[in-house]
């Protein structure tokens, strides 16, 4: 329970509405660009540019918005990277990704109570192209949502003192450029709970699994390589220095052969002689460590 101590807190609860709010927000305001509006008798193919654009700037805007009260996420993929790169707790995470989720059933709902029948189709449901292997799918996923987390690890690297201009809207291009090249692909999700959405909503949940196991491998892939590999912490990298040269020094001081009989003769002789007082000190154990705090 100690990895929860500062879940009762207004600062929590603010993050985790805002995720909540933010979710809802985006799955409302960006599905709604995915519904076709023409008529049977004159259909016209889906507005890729649209699209993309109203996924890109919905996630720039929401970014700006919520970003000092959550970090802004509003997206587990993105989250479960955080928790991979320390950023963030795994307590916090947890209530992170159960709000997103309920968010972007929310905005699915809403969008759907709002939409008439005739033309809501399938209300965004991401699906993987028919002329495309679930595999196929999985990795296109795994691709573009690397390309976003990315982005925003070397966008929002506190150590780097050469980002220039609006680090939301350039989070925003990279969903953007995901979506201009995923689409056609497998819908181009990017984030979970953005499928998890309208797939609730309309019960739809065919090859779910693959916006789920494709965006959070590709989030943690790229957090892990950008944290660990191209730019680490100078502080983490000095102390696995330090434990590293410990581990591979040979050890001090020469080892010995004795008689064990004559050992354990002396350590007799030792116990025998009077005046010798033995004094046994009881070890204590040091205080359990808090392993995740909020």
């Amino acid at each position: 329970m100690a990895a929860f101590k500062g879940v009762w807190t207004q600062a929590f609860w603010k993050a985790v509405t805002g995720e909540f709010l933010a979710m809802f927000i985006f799955v409302l305001l960006s599905l709604g660009s995915t519904i076709n509006w023409s008529t049977k008798e004159n259909p016209q193919p889906a507005d890729l540019v649209l699209i993309s654009l109203c996924f890109g700037l919905s996630i720039a805007t929401l970014v700006q918005c919520f970003g000092h009260l959550s970090g802004g996420h509003i997206n587990p993929a993105v989250t479960v990277a955080m928790v991979c790169m320390r950023k963030i707790s795994l307590a916090k995470s947890i209530f992170y990704i159960i709000a997103q989720c309920i968010g972007a059933i929310a905005g699915a709902g809403i969008l759907y109570l709002v939409t008439p029948s005739d033309v809501a189709g399938n209300l965004g449901v991401t699906m993987v192209n028919e002329k495309l292997s679930t595999a196929h799918g999985l990795l296109v996923e795994l691709i573009i949502t690397f390309q976003l987390v990315f982005t925003i690890c070397a966008s929002c690297d506190s150590k780097r003192k050469d980002v220039m201009g609006s680090v939301a809207l350039a989070i925003g291009f990279s969903v953007a450029i995901g979506h201009l090249f995923g689409i056609n692909y497998t819908g181009a999700s990017m984030n979970p709970a953005r499928s998890f959405g309208p797939a609730v909503i309309m019960n739809k949940w065919e090859n779910h699994w693959v916006y789920w196991v494709g965006p959070v491998l590709g989030a943690v892939i790229a957090g892990a390589l950008y944290e660990y590999v191209y730019c680490p912490d100078p502080d983490m990298k000095n102390n696995l220095k330090e434990i590293l040269n410990k581990a591979t020094q040979p050890a001090n001081g020469t080892y010995k052969e004795v008689d064990g009989r004559k050992t354990q003769i002396k350590s007799d002789d030792l116990l025998m002689k009077p005046g010798f007082v033995h004094v046994l000190e009881e070890k204590k154990d040091p205080p359990g460590e808090v392993l995740s705090t909020v």
